[in-house]
């Protein structure tokens, strides 16, 4: 596999969508760094596939955002039912079990999938390549926005007039179930006031 860490991120999901696609779908949880990988991708490949793990307690904020880019990028969204009929949500249940079992659901039979990973995001992503062996899976990973800053996000966002989460401008940089994320800077906001920083999809 070539070396991706000085191609841009337009680059690499070019050379995801030549290698892999239609076996290659996109992680979406309708933050910024998705609104730019879906405007990317609607650029590049007209039926790319996002894919979001619906946990039944996401944000409202999260489930309009999600109209939005189906309005405006056009791209097939695939959804992946991780509630739980008839069991109680818990966090340990949700995020230890409910999404990964999810995620394991999308990716059954695909070569790769593109996340929005960014090193800027914690210690646990600080060393994300741009192109990684999902050895877990059996799979290719790529996270075409490894090394862009907040700042970056932000300027290709407006730039474009992307849809975007409204909970970002709350204070809420990173998001996820309603139940277990508060406002914070990075991913401080994740699972506050536990030692818990990831849910399991990226470990």
């Amino acid at each position: 596999m070539p070396d991706l860490e000085e191609a841009s991120a337009e680059e690499v999901l070019a050379y995801a969508v030549k290698q892999f696609h239609p076996r290659l779908k996109t992680a979406c949880s309708f933050q910024k760094e998705e609104s730019v990988l879906a405007h990317m991708l609607s650029q590049i490949e007209p039926e790319a596939q996002l894919f979001v793990v619906d946990t039944g307690v996401l944000f409202a904020e999260t489930l309009e955002t999600w109209k939005r880019f189906e309005e405006r990028f056009g791209l097939p969204v695939e959804v992946i039912d991780a509630s739980g009929p008839g069991a109680p949500w818990t966090r340990e249940r949700c995020c230890g079990e409910a999404k990964v079992d999810g995620l394991e659901r999308a990716l059954a039979g695909l070569q790769a999938w593109i996340t929005g990973i960014r090193r800027e995001q914690g210690p646990t992503r600080a060393g994300a390549p741009k192109l990684e062996r999902d050895e877990r899976r059996g799979i290719w990973k790529l996270n075409p926005l490894a090394d862009w800053t907040e700042k970056d996000l932000w300027r290709y966002v407006f730039k474009h007039d992307l849809p975007y989460n409204p909970l970002h401008d709350r204070g809420y940089a990173s998001i996820g179930c309603a139940p277990c994320t508060l406002p914070g800077a990075g991913r401080e906001g994740r699972w506050a006031g536990d030692e818990k920083t990831e849910c399991g999809l990226h470990v």
